[in-house]
C-alpha cells in the first residue's frame, strides 16, 4: 500500500544515522476508483415521484347537464391565512361556509373522502392489486380512469385568497390526489366568496 525507503547516505563518526522516508500513495488512487465504481454499480438511483393529473374528457356535455352536476356535487374550497381552509357544498346562494384545516384527521381530507368514498375505495383496492403485481401499470391507468369517471364523484373548485401561501395550494393539490378526486380546477376567488368568509370568520384578515 505504501512504500518507505531509507537512505543511509554518508555518515560521519559521532553523528546519528539520518533516515529519509518516501510514502507512495499511488495504490490509494486505484483503491479510491475501485470504491467509487463499486458504489455506482451497487447504488439504486432515486426514482422521480410524479402526481397523477386527470385530463378533461373529450366528450361534449350539454350546458344543462353541467349546471346540474355543479349544483349537486360541487365543493368549493377557499384557502385562507394561518393554514385555514374554508369550504361549502353546492352553490353560494344557499351554501353555508365551514372552516377546517389540513390536519390528517378531522381536516379537509376526511371531508373529501366522505364525499368521494366509493371512488377512493375502488382506487385503493386497485393500488393494492398493482402493488401485488396482479395488474400492470397500463391496466392500472386504464382502470383508474374508468373509476374516476364517475358522475357521482364531486367536482372541486379551489380558490386562494391573498392571505394564503403557495404551500397551502400544494397541500390542497396533494389532497386531491390522496382522495382520488379527478374533477377539480383552480379558479380566482370572487368578491362574493370573500364576503362569505368574512361573515363566517371575522379574523380572516380579508378586507
Amino acid at each position: 500500500m505504501s512504500e518507505i525507503s531509507t537512505d543511509k547516505g554518508t555518515k560521519k563518526k559521532g553523528q546519528p544515522k539520518k533516515l529519509s522516508t518516501r510514502v507512495d500513495f499511488t495504490p490509494m488512487v486505484d483503491l479510491a476508483f475501485l470504491l467509487i465504481t463499486f458504489f455506482i454499480l451497487s447504488t439504486s438511483m432515486m426514482k422521480p415521484e410524479t402526481m397523477e393529473i386527470s385530463m378533461p374528457s373529450k366528450d361534449k356535455v350539454k350546458e344543462e347537464e353541467q349546471t346540474k352536476v355543479k349544483a349537486s356535487n360541487a365543493i368549493t374550497i377557499m384557502l385562507g391565512k394561518n393554514d385555514k381552509v374554508y369550504y361549502y357544498f353546492g352553490t353560494p346562494d344557499t351554501a353555508k361556509v365551514k372552516i377546517t384545516t389540513f390536519a390528517p384527521k378531522g381536516g379537509i381530507r376526511d371531508i373529501l373522502l366522505k364525499r368521494n368514498m366509493d371512488v377512493a375505495k375502488q382506487i385503493f383496492e386497485l393500488k393494492a392489486k398493482k402493488a401485488n403485481k396482479q395488474i400492470t401499470q397500463d391496466q392500472f391507468t386504464a382502470e383508474s380512469a374508468k373509476i374516476r369517471d364517475n358522475k357521482a364523484a364531486p367536482t372541486v373548485m379551489i380558490k386562494a385568497t391573498d392571505e394564503s401561501n403557495y404551500n397551502n395550494l400544494v397541500n390542497i393539490l396533494d389532497e386531491m390526489n390522496i382522495c382520488s378526486i379527478a374533477k377539480y380546477a383552480i379558479v380566482p376567488i370572487e368578491g362574493r366568496d370573500k364576503e362569505m368568509i368574512k361573515k363566517k370568520d371575522p379574523d380572516s384578515g380579508l378586507k
